[in-house]
């Protein structure tokens, strides 16, 4: 299954006007690049999201929010939101805020 192209125009929007952004095809998805850094991205229709270590545990605890898994095992810092969990563009904006969030305390690549 291809990515859901309707995401990627969401999550776009979401980061339209932000400098150092950039998206690139990965792992059968796509990935949206803050300073080279792994931000966001989508696997098949779900939404893929950088959150970090110190906000991981907190974040699984949230609905329609799992482990991401996708190369058979968990990435810790990492996780997987169903579509149901960014319905709207506020819950959405959230997850996309998240992870900006984190990847601004990376250095750039």
């Amino acid at each position: 299954m291809a990515y859901s192209e309707s995401l990627a125009r969401r999550i776009r929007q979401q980061l339209a006007g932000l400098r150092g952004i950039a998206d690139k095809q990965m792992f059968g998805g796509i990935g949206f690049l803050l300073d080279g850094n792994m931000c966001v991205g989508i696997w098949q229709d779900s939404l893929i999201a950088r959150v970090g270590l110190e906000r991981y545990q907190s974040a699984l605890q949230e609905p329609f929010v799992g482990e991401l898994d996708i190369p058979g095992r968990a990435m810790r810092g990492w996780v997987l939101i169903a579509p149901e969990g960014m319905e709207n563009d506020a819950q959405l904006q959230n997850w996309v805020q998240c992870s900006l969030d984190f990847v601004r305390t990376l250095p750039a690549k």
